[in-house]
């Protein structure tokens, strides 16, 4: 089929307007996987200045991949495939972008409309494809000469939207339909604005509405940190002057080890007298929901007044219970409230909250420091170990609930990370490879999820390098399973076989088969020099933690928790 003359030329130039645009806007980084209906774009994102690519094979490791690198920049991201199915397998990603307000700007090649809905080759319906999970769609049309004047506008509103711009950051979809030739040369850009700004910019709220003396002062007043706090200063120095604890997810950002900093909420909470003792008459929920099933269930029974201070305007509210929200930053929040010199809460609140966290800290310390590897242990190790210039992404199921249950409290915490919006396992190990991509992180994954998404490894950490280690634990299986109604009312080989699903190829040989260091280790002291020395090395590096089996670590999960709380009841008694 030929093509309208002029079109092949038209369609170069729009993407490289879409580009540069895209540079002017803060967008820097682009994800593309190699595919032909998407030539314009790849050509033009490789030759614009200022846009660092990564080329990866597949698709659905490549949103994930994206996810990583925005997570770890800050920044928005995009990311370019070809049509077809290569569009269906971004779906995941989007939707975990969705739900953690990860600002991705998918840019999908598709077939022209002439070409689809007649059994032409790579051609699915490509039309709103990620339904609600968007921001925005966009769909410009095949591109003709003459159509310039739209094309800038068209790629500050992608960046605009998913930066928040019409409401919360998230992903936005652009599905470009090519016509062939796909290669031509660039016609003349149209021009940007003269000072280099983007053509349009994102206007995020600055007002922060008090909430009103009355609500907050002289009251026991509780916060609960999850992610999307931002910058933990202002708030710590709030709760240090008003006697609040701080309930500190690790994603948080806040589990450092200031004096108002609670880390083992979820064991103090599994204890009535304790859920009583430690009650709040005012939570102040900031940022993302908390891992901890406990610590969610034990807000809902003790109903208090729940403020949620979330950036996007729209916080996580699953029980039907919050009761005011504020659209704000977490932190300009608190420096708002600092602001209205409010009473402290009644001394006695902290003083109870600290005294539980100190006697269940000493009780970790003691049951975890005899140097042999726990599930437990592997997490207080990994948030004791790596400091403030390391990120840290843990998978769902298991590891991000040990490292909220049992992670210690540093000076320096690590940036902590995790794909809580979708609550999945899919994705991780690419994940942490886009954090790591030019940087150094921690990846910490159980042996099934590492497994799920072991083909990331095939691209590595790309051309831009970096450092990634991955501590995968090894248990034989689904672990979170063993926690479950399942486990008790199953036959064993029911269980094993349908939800345990202990898996057959071994970590450490599909890491090497892979191109990847990769090694085992038994005990603390080889889990640390492991770590300390992949992180001491460029690449990508894959530690095997093996632990005890699974039922042996219920059993460990239940003592760690009977004794904490033991010592804490005897802390705040006193």
């Amino acid at each position: 089929m030929s093509s309208v003359p002029g079109t092949s030329e038209a369609q170069a130039a729009f993407a490289h307007t879409l580009f540069d645009e895209f540079v002017r806007a803060g967008l820097n980084d682009v994800v593309a996987c190699p595919g032909s209906r998407s030539t314009p774009l790849v050509l033009a994102a490789a030759a614009t200045n200022g846009i660092r690519l990564h080329v990866r094979l597949d698709e659905r490791s490549a949103g994930f991949f994206a996810i990583g690198v925005s997570l770890g920049t800050g920044r928005p991201v995009a990311i370019v495939v070809t049509s077809g199915t290569a569009a269906a397998e971004l779906h995941a990603a989007v939707v975990e972008a969705d739900l953690s307000h990860v600002p991705l700007v998918v840019l999908t090649a598709d077939r022209p409309p002439e070409l689809r809905g007649v059994g032409a080759p790579q051609a699915i319906d490509q039309v709103k494809l990620y339904g609600s999970a968007v921001r925005r769609y966009e769909d410009p049309g095949v591109i003709r000469p003459g159509t310039d004047a739209m094309w800038r506008p068209l790629a500050a509103r992608a960046v605009s939207a998913a930066l928040g711009g019409e409401g919360s950051r998230g992903p936005v979809h652009v599905n470009l339909p090519f016509t062939e030739p796909l290669g031509g040369t660039p016609s003349p850009l149209p021009a940007g604005r003269s000072n280099g700004a983007p053509w349009r910019t994102t206007h995020r709220p600055t007002g922060v509405r008090p909430v009103l003396a009355a609500e907050l002062g002289g009251r026991r007043v509780l916060v609960l940190a999850g992610h999307g706090v931002g910058d933990p200063a202002s708030i710590l120095a709030l709760a240090s002057t008003m006697g609040w604890p701080v309930l500190a997810d690790p994603p948080s950002g806040l589990r450092s080890d200031h004096p108002n900093v609670v880390a083992a909420a979820d064991a103090l909470l599994r204890d009535a007298s304790l859920l009583d003792r430690l009650a709040p008459e005012v939570v102040v929920a900031l940022g993302g929901l908390p891992a901890s099933k406990v610590v969610n269930e034990a807000v809902v029974r003790w109903a208090p007044l729940l403020i949620a201070v979330d950036e996007q305007g729209a916080p996580p509210d699953p029980w039907g219970i919050v009761s005011d929200v504020v659209r704000s930053a977490p932190a300009s929040w608190a420096v708002a409230i600092a602001g209205e010199h409010l009473e402290a809460a009644p001394p006695g609140f902290l003083t109870s909250w600290t005294r539980a966290e100190g006697a269940a800290q000493r009780i970790f310390d003691e049951h975890m420091g005899s140097g042999e590897l726990s599930e437990p242990s592997v997490a207080r190790l990994l948030s004791r170990m790596l400091g403030d210039d390391v990120s840290l992404l843990v998978a769902s199921s298991m590891p991000v609930r040990d490292l909220e249950w049992y992670g210690a409290k540093v000076e320096a915490p690590p940036r902590t990370f995790a794909n809580r919006g979708a609550n999945g396992i899919d994705g991780v190990v690419s994940t942490t490879l886009g954090i790591a991509s030019g940087a150094r992180a921690v990846g910490l994954l159980g042996d099934l999820a590492f497994l799920h998404d072991a083909g990331a490894l095939a691209d590595g950490l790309g051309e831009h390098g970096g450092t990634c280690v991955l501590v995968v634990v090894d248990n034989g299986g689904g672990g979170i399973f063993s926690f479950l109604p399942q486990r008790a009312s199953l036959p064993g080989p029911v269980f094993e076989r349908l939800f345990a699903t202990p898996p057959r190829a071994k970590v450490e040989s599909v890491a090497l088969g892979y191109g990847a260091a990769a090694g085992t280790v038994e005990s603390a002291a080889e889990l640390d020099a492991a770590v300390r020395a992949g992180l001491a090395s460029p690449g990508v590096t894959v530690v095997v933690a093996k632990v005890p089996d699974r039922a042996a670590n219920v059993e460990a999960h239940a003592a760690l928790g009977a004794a904490a709380i033991a010592a804490a009841r005897a802390a705040v008694e006193d």
